[in-house]
C-alpha cells in the first residue's frame, strides 16, 4: 500500500503514518518485514533516513530526508524543541480544560522476561501542555463505574521523549484509549466488545519546522485517519451529556 505524502521535495519528504506500521525494523520486532523506511524506499525508489519517530500505534505527520547530513540537521531542530508538533488524542475521564504535565520521564527496563521498572538516574525533564475539545460520557458501565467517560484532546509537546504523551496521560490517570501498555484494560476491553477500532488513539496532526536547506517554514498537517474519526464519531453519536 502506497504512502500518503504530504510533502515532499528534493531533500525531504513527509507522511502520513498509518497506526501499525513501524517506522524502520528493529530487534524487538524482527519477524516484521514491513516498516515506513521499506515503504517508501519502494514507493520513491530511493533510500530515506527517519528523522523522529513515531510509535507504532501512532498514526500522523512523520518527516523523513534523502541524505544523513539533512536528516542530521533537521534532527537537531528535534532536539532543540524547536519544532511544532501537535497532536489528537482519546483519554480514559474528563481532565480538566487545560494543563501542564511537567514530570521527568525516566528510562525503562524492557528486558523480555523481566517487569519493566524505571532506571533510577536517567531522568530527563519532559513537558506536556493539552487542551480538552470535547468531553464524552457513554451509557457503558466499565470496571466499578455505572458509565464511561472519555475526552479528546490536542497534546502539545516541548520535548520528544519515548511515549511522552502515553507516559504523562498514564500518570495523570488518565491513560490512552487503545494503549496496551500504559492503558486501561476495562476501557480496552469495553471497546473492544463495541467493536470500535483497536488501535492506540494517538494522532500526530501537525507538524511545522524550518527546512534545513531553503530555511523557509514547513506546516504540514496530517488528516485524521479513518480509524480515528470512526471512534470520535461513535463517541459523539453515543454521548448522554
Amino acid at each position: 500500500m502506497l504512502l500518503d505524502i504530504l510533502y515532499q521535495d528534493e531533500h525531504l519528504v513527509v507522511i502520513n503514518k498509518p497506526s501499525g506500521l513501524l517506522v524502520h525494523r528493529t530487534q524487538l520486532a524482527s519477524q516484521e518485514t514491513d516498516a515506513v523506511v521499506q515503504r517508501l524506499n519502494s514507493q520513491l525508489g530511493k533510500w530515506v533516513y527517519p528523522v523522529h519517530r513515531l510509535d507504532r500505534g501512532t498514526s500522523g505527520a512523520l518527516v523523513l530526508t534523502f541524505c544523513a547530513e539533512t536528516a542530521r540537521h533537521l534532527s537537531e531542530q528535534f532536539s532543540q524543541a524547536k519544532v511544532n508538533k501537535s497532536y489528537l488524542c482519546v483519554v480514559r475521564g474528563h481532565p480538566d480544560e487545560t494543563g501542564t504535565i511537567d514530570y521527568p520521564l525516566a528510562k525503562l527496563n524492557e528486558n523480555k522476561g523481566q517487569s519493566r521498572f524505571k532506571i533510577e538516574g536517567t531522568e530527563k525533564e519532559a513537558i506536556t501542555r493539552f487542551k480538552c475539545l470535547s468531553s464524552f460520557t457513554l451509557n457503558h458501565s466499565v470496571s466499578k463505574y455505572s458509565t464511561t467517560r472519555c475526552a479528546l484532546l490536542e497534546v502539545k509537546t516541548e520535548q520528544g521523549r519515548k511515549h511522552q504523551i502515553r507516559r504523562h496521560f498514564k500518570h495523570l490517570r488518565y491513560p490512552l484509549i487503545g494503549d496496551t501498555r500504559y492503558g486501561c484494560r476495562h476501557h480496552n476491553k469495553l471497546f473492544r466488545q463495541l467493536d470500535q477500532p483497536q488501535r492506540l488513539m494517538l494522532h500526530a496532526s501537525t507538524l511545522i519546522f524550518t527546512h534545513p536547506v531553503s530555511l523557509e517554514t514547513v506546516n504540514c498537517m496530517a488528516p485524521i485517519p479513518e480509524s480515528f474519526s470512526h471512534f470520535i464519531q461513535y463517541l459523539t453519536n453515543h454521548n448522554i451529556v
